[in-house]
């Protein structure tokens, strides 16, 4: 059991890393000339990476827990999943729904 729960933690950090590439992807469709482009393409992941480790990473400064914590998470999950369906990527973002709540709900039911 103790390497199946190895697993779903290291899932969780490529839905992590997935959710930022999907931000930054969806930022570089989304923009209109390519200054913007690169704007969008860069500012907003680094803005979710700056919500996450404030709030929500491990060693984060001020740490949300329980309910808001449950909270961001779900909200990292719907923008993500948000910017993949917004660039017309539809399955891509009912997988990457479907597995990151199945994460979320493991994490919180093992309680990691």
């Amino acid at each position: 059991m103790a390497f199946v729960q190895s697993v779903n933690i290291g899932l969780r950090f490529l839905l992590e890393l997935a959710a930022l590439t999907a931000l930054g992807f969806w930022g570089f469709q989304t923009g209109n000339d390519l200054s913007l482009k690169w704007l969008l393409a860069i500012g907003t992941p680094l803005a979710a990476a700056v919500i996450w480790g404030v709030f929500g990473s491990p060693g984060a400064p001020y740490p949300v827990q329980g309910f808001y914590r449950t909270l961001l998470e779900l909200f990292i999950i719907a923008t993500a999943a948000s910017a993949i369906f917004f660039t017309k990527h539809y399955g891509l973002a009912g997988i990457y729904t479907s597995v990151a709540l199945a994460n979320l709900v493991l994490l919180h039911v093992w309680k990691q």
